[in-house]
């Protein structure tokens, strides 16, 4: 980015909707809170979410743990 570019991309938190396979933006923004640990993961970093539970998670391990804490999977 120049300095004549400007970076447009809504900042803070943002609220979505989590689907199968992708998410809705209810409110845009640059991040999302993971549900267990508290860390901030950006949009174009997301990959791990619960559809029922309805929560983003930053690691497959963290969102196993969450599952088998809910009883969603086998122990």
């Amino acid at each position: 980015m120049n300095r004549m570019d400007r970076d447009l991309r809504p900042q803070g938190l943002a609220e979505l909707e989590y689907l199968d396979g992708e998410y809705l933006v209810v409110r845009p923004g640059s991040y999302v809170v993971c549900a267990v640990s508290g860390v901030h993961i950006p949009l174009e970093a997301l990959r791990y979410w619960s559809v029922d539970l309805q929560e983003a998670y930053a690691t497959p391990a963290i969102a196993l743990q969450r599952f088998q804490e809910t009883g969603r999977t086998p122990q």
